[in-house]
């Protein structure tokens, strides 16, 4: 494998379902004959510039485009204006708003249309029957964006809602959802022969997509299958490894800044070019786009932070000695080789100054003595270390009022590693933060517990998950690792753990440890025409130097780190992985949007 980090390496295509999105979307377009403005609902704008680029849709005579928003529309003279929504009420609302001031103007005659992005609501068609503005729209039409494909071997759903839903209301909704894109990409990729997963959601979505087969009634494209595996995790068989600290390149800008559809947005002070002066200094944030297009972004996204500085300085001291190239090119080829690579270079060299940028802004953060302090504490939780007492550190961030949110993630981890907390520990909690933070926050806790993030204590499992699967590490190499508890420095992620079971010698040698997490162990094949395994076979002997390699699709149920995907992306590196990766993810998450997303405050 490259060291760019990519899982797949191209195995499998994702362009394949960009493709299928693009042909989708622009179908739904071309409905509407002659010349379109877009009204953008904000959330949609960075997936849909995920498959389909401005250049695109002009050449399907969109000529302006918009934000959605209560002020009302710009004066255009389109013939078609196609609001792009998600189906939620307080949108409707913005949209029945923009129609009657629309009617009230008058003018220029117009059609007006929506795109609802998964889908259409009855809610919301309801929403603008009663608005008065129904009548006023002449296509309302759905396009099923569920899979977003952020990069070569990522895919998200972006569905924030995802743990919440399942967990704390028992909605399966978006399960049903996942099912569809599972049985989407099958219709792309060929049907997948083995399936194993853990838990009760992921039993929820293998159930329906089995059925939704059985319902093709063998109609499905006759393709020779490009994946072999499809392993689905519930976010509930390891609620640990996304409240800790990630320490990936990657996780810490997530973390630290939020990473939204592959883009992230940062403070506009480091990035001032020398020659500008301080009053010519932008005030805007600098949104920088994230993947593995940007090479040395590839290298450096999955290291352990303690691993950047000096690939950074090397990288840089390499760029250099390239560009001092042309003080020793003497004949007209040299200056023309030179040249050649001249653009590269100047790629690289800018390329360089922002990740240096962000580095430093990563680092100011990691030396401080808050985060520091916290990584300290959730050490000794996962180590097991005084985690059935109320904790001093905990006690002493309630006391200054540090984030909530920060708060609650530790109490959680030490109320997993410790197999629930005592009821005087977790009550004493319970008063310390309502007393702090407000009353609303009852809520809160109540939710953590149903959700099953804290708890009272129950049985000891941790300690056996623990040494089982070794996901406690001591010697642990940041810079060139040989495990893949290295994201975590010491820790190994427990879902990725049981990707790399799953993987070598399978789960059958971990039966007991499985029988510990939470939900049933599912275990599917689905039969496959003997022409096409005869193919997939003659394809893969032909390259024997891959032909262990088989292609894994994971898929998590609840959401996914970036230092998850980290330790997938390593394990795939490896002489003997045996398979290749591909993830597909309801959403990226941190521990802080998992706590939020449970919060009283934003239910």
């Amino acid at each position: 494998m490259g060291s760019t980090g990519h899982l797949s390496n191209g195995k499998l295509n994702l362009n394949l379902l960009r493709d299928y999105y693009r042909r989708e979307l622009l179908e739904c377009l071309d409905k509407c004959l002659g010349s379109k403005a877009l009204v953008w609902d904000d959330a949609l704008t960075g997936p849909f510039g995920l498959i389909a680029e401005y250049s695109l849709l002009k050449e399907h005579e969109v000529e302006k485009m918009f934000p959605l928003s209560d002020k009302g529309l710009p004066p255009s003279n389109v013939q078609n204006i196609i609001f792009v929504t998600r189906p939620k009420l307080h949108l409707m609302e913005q949209i029945a708003q923009n129609l009657l001031q629309e009617e009230h103007k008058g003018g220029f005659r117009k059609e007006y249309h929506i795109i609802f992005v998964p889908r259409k609501s009855l809610l919301c068609e309801k929403k603008l029957k009663e608005s008065g503005v129904y009548g006023t729209l002449h296509y309302i039409e759905e396009f099923n964006l569920s899979m977003i494909p952020f990069d070569s071997d990522l895919m998200s759903m972006e569905m924030e809602g995802a743990f919440k839903e399942c967990y704390l209301e028992n909605d399966y909704t978006t399960m049903f959802y996942v099912a569809q894109s599972l049985m989407t990409l099958q219709f792309l990729y060929g049907i997948i022969p083995n399936i194993q997963g853990k838990g009760d959601c992921a039993k929820n979505v293998v159930d329906m997509m089995l059925r939704m087969r059985r319902e093709l009634g063998g109609r499905e494209p006759q393709i020779t299958p490009q994946i072999d595996n499809l392993l689905i995790l519930d976010r509930n068989v390891d609620l640990l490894t996304p409240l800790l600290s990630q320490l990936t390149y990657d996780g810490l800008i997530d973390e630290i800044f939020g990473i939204n559809n592959t883009s992230v947005k940062l403070p506009p002070e480091k990035f001032v070019s020398s020659s500008q002066s301080p009053e010519d200094a932008p005030t805007e944030k600098k949104k920088i786009i994230l993947n593995s297009s940007d090479e040395l972004y590839g290298e450096l996204r999955d290291k352990n932070f303690n691993a950047v500085g000096s690939l950074v300085s090397k990288k840089a001291k390499t760029i250099t000695a390239e560009f001092d190239e042309r003080h020793a090119a003497k004949t007209v080829s040299e200056m023309k080789h030179f040249v050649s690579k001249l653009p590269h270079l100047q790629q690289m060299r800018q390329s360089l100054s922002i990740h240096t940028s962000i580095a430093e802004l990563i680092k100011e953060h990691t030396d401080s003595e808050e985060f520091l302090d916290s990584l300290r504490c959730q050490q000794e939780f996962i180590n097991g270390l005084d985690t059935d007492k109320v904790n001093t550190y905990v006690e002493d961030c309630i006391g200054k009022m540090e984030p909530l949110d920060k708060v609650l993630r530790l109490i959680c981890i030490q109320s997993y590693c410790n197999n629930g907390l005592k009821t005087k520990v977790l009550d004493y909690y319970k008063r310390e933060i309502i007393q702090t933070y407000g009353y609303e926050h009852l809520v809160t806790l109540m939710n953590l517990e149903k959700a099953g993030l804290l708890r009272q204590s129950g049985q000891r499992h941790y300690p056996t998950i623990r040494k089982s699967l070794k996901l406690i590490v001591d010697e642990v190499n940041e810079q060139n690792p040989n495990d893949i508890s290295y994201v975590y420095s010491g820790y190994a992620p427990l879902s990725i753990r049981l990707a790399q079971y799953h993987a070598r010698p399978g789960w059958r040698s971990i039966t007991e440890v499985l029988n510990l997490l939470p939900g049933p162990t599912i275990e599917e094949i689905q039969q496959i025409p003997v022409a096409l395994r005869k193919r997939r076979s003659s394809i893969t002997s032909s390259h024997s130097s891959v032909m262990d390699q088989k292609v894994t699709l994971v898929v998590f149920l609840g959401g996914v780190t970036f230092a998850e995907i980290a330790a997938l992306r390593f394990l795939a590196q490896q002489d003997d992985a045996g398979a290749e990766y591909v993830v597909f993810a309801t959403k990226v998450i941190t521990g802080q949007s998992l706590v939020n997303s449970l919060t009283g405050v934003h239910t």
